[in-house]
């Protein structure tokens, strides 16, 4: 073989220059523009997953007692009723009607609903539905000119702690010292049944402003929410100016279903995280939301 040919069969030959090695990272150094990216993909990742799947939700008022107390924290369901402008996180877009694969809530569902006028989620259960005519008479509820029933159970007794303060304004008389010696906030309750079965407890410490409402027909794409706290619930019956919803609300200002604790916290805590294992309420963790079914009343 000439020197020729083998120059011509050698990539390697000194007549040509050999492909110099790509350029490698210094040992050590940080692919700071990989790391940016990986993070802003797992921030898009769990965003996504709090619109359109589920989110957590802090129990900030007592409007809910006393299923929900205050410093319980629970899972939404962000898909249950269809997506609308209130699914995504932070609630940035405008009023939009209609929903994607949107499906009514049922009577007794506790759901998430921004008001149009604010942005910030309440918490309250369904009560009317599109077509409902709904009334309120001295605290009973009457739906479709027949009253719900309520049935008078044996009072609940509520620890007394950071979260759950008992207020005398509020809870008037109601706070009573247990054989264990702790303070208990005992509020009188009753089982209240709507057409469909479905049943829960509500609050009722006596006369008050929102015991009166008058009759109203729930618009179609309409729900009438009340919260459980009769007497304290900023919720269907109160207007706008008193930070109520002012009537039945859009089906679209509905953001999810509640479905179950996942733990409760009772205020007491403080910096010391020695203290946030004691500040965690015990028999909370897991309850769920849905409203207990039974036969519907006749």
């Amino acid at each position: 073989m000439t020197a020729t040919d083998m120059s011509e069969n050698d990539p390697l030959s000194p007549d040509e220059p050999a492909t110099p090695p790509p350029a490698q990272t210094e040992k050590g150094s940080i692919d700071w523009w990989h790391e940016v990216k990986s993070i802003a993909l797992l921030i898009l990742a769990v965003l996504a997953f709090h619109s359109f799947v589920a989110k957590p939700f802090y129990i900030p008022s007592e409007s809910m007692m006393p299923v929900l107390l205050k410093g319980d924290r629970l899972v939404v369901s962000k898909f249950p009723y269809g997506w609308s402008y209130v699914s995504p996180s932070f609630h940035p877009l405008p009023f939009l009607k209609g929903r994607i694969f949107g499906r009514l809530p049922e009577r007794g569902d506790i759901v998430i609903v921004s008001p149009h006028n604010r942005r910030e989620d309440y918490i309250k259960r369904v009560i009317g539905l599109p077509g409902d005519i709904i009334e309120v008479r001295g605290g009973q509820v009457i739906l479709n000119g027949a009253a719900v029933p309520q049935r008078a159970l044996k009072p609940v007794r509520i620890p007394i702690d950071g979260n759950a303060p008992c207020s005398p304004a509020q809870f008037p008389g109601a706070r009573a010292t247990g054989t264990d010696g702790r303070s208990y906030c005992q509020l009188p309750v009753r089982q209240e049944t709507l057409p469909n079965g479905k049943s829960y407890l509500i609050i009722d410490m006596g006369p008050s402003t929102l015991d009166w409402y008058e009759p109203v027909r729930v618009p179609a794409n309409h729900v009438f929410l009340m919260g459980d706290n009769r007497d304290n619930s900023a919720d269907s019956r109160a207007p706008l100016e008193e930070n109520g919803l002012g009537g039945p609300v859009p089906w679209e200002a509905i953001g999810g279903r509640a479905e179950f604790i996942t733990f409760s916290l009772d205020g007491n805590s403080t910096w010391n995280p020695i203290s946030w294992i004691h500040g965690l309420r015990s028999g909370r963790a897991g309850n769920s939301l849905r409203p207990e079914s039974v036969a519907p009343p006749k």
